[in-house]
């Protein structure tokens, strides 16, 4: 592959720079200042399309004259849609090919990408199913789009394993404390058992002392009679 000037790389570089410190609307783009003809962003999915939610992976690869030619667009993560064929991710729009102006820059391609999302063009459509059900079952489009999304482009919150992670291991603290206690319970009743039964011993010794007391008392009256 033949490397950009060092004008064009600084050039670059500098609209990368600037796209991190100002960025579009729902893009977020990294710089490989390794190899600036590949850049990589990411894309949130506009509200009320069918990609809401889903964050997607893209990446416009630069030729050699660039700017006097147009990059060419990949989604690096799958989806849905009339202008991105499968498998490759390429990207269809007039922005990247016969409107191509060298002034244009990367946030401009980057925005018309995102717009695309909103607004697709099955008249240049590069997946022909989806843009058949676009055009005559926009219901079921929606709904595959969207499907694709949650398989592919959803959005892993952070800390979600961990929580998740920290309520099972609190969930069986829990039980082996209830456990614990629960025992705890069961050898405490042993013991209240055991001291009521030592109770009802001792509480029966005493009725039977008093009994022989009583006895020995009428023994005692009967001999004093027959004296």
């Amino acid at each position: 592959m033949e490397h950009l000037s060092s004008a064009t790389v600084n050039a670059i570089v500098k609209q990368i720079k600037d796209l991190q410190k100002n960025p579009a609307e729902g893009i977020t783009v990294k710089l490989t200042e390794s190899n600036v003809q590949d850049v990589y962003a990411e894309i949130r999915g506009p509200e009320n399309t069918p990609f809401e939610n889903g964050v997607f992976k893209m990446k416009l690869v630069l030729p050699a004259d660039y700017p006097t030619s147009a990059p060419k667009g990949y989604f690096l993560t799958k989806i849905f849609h009339p202008n991105i064929r499968q498998p490759s991710g390429e990207i269809c729009v007039n922005t990247l090919k016969r409107d191509w102006k060298p002034d244009l820059g990367l946030r401009h391609v980057l925005m018309v990408i995102r717009c695309l999302m909103i607004e697709p063009f099955p008249e240049s459509a590069l997946n022909e199913e989806a843009a058949r059900m676009l055009l005559e079952e926009y219901d079921e489009y929606f709904a595959r789009a969207k499907m694709f999304t949650k398989v592919h482009a959803a959005k892993v919150e952070e800390g979600s394993g961990a929580a998740t992670a920290t309520a099972t291991t609190a969930k069986k603290k829990g039980n082996v404390l209830d456990a614990k206690d629960g025992n705890s319970l069961s050898e405490s009743g042993k013991e209240n058992g055991s001291s009521g039964k030592e109770g009802k011993e001792a509480s029966a010794g005493g009725e039977n002392a008093n009994v022989v007391k009583k006895a020995k008392k009428v023994d005692k009256k009967k001999s004093l009679r027959r004296l």
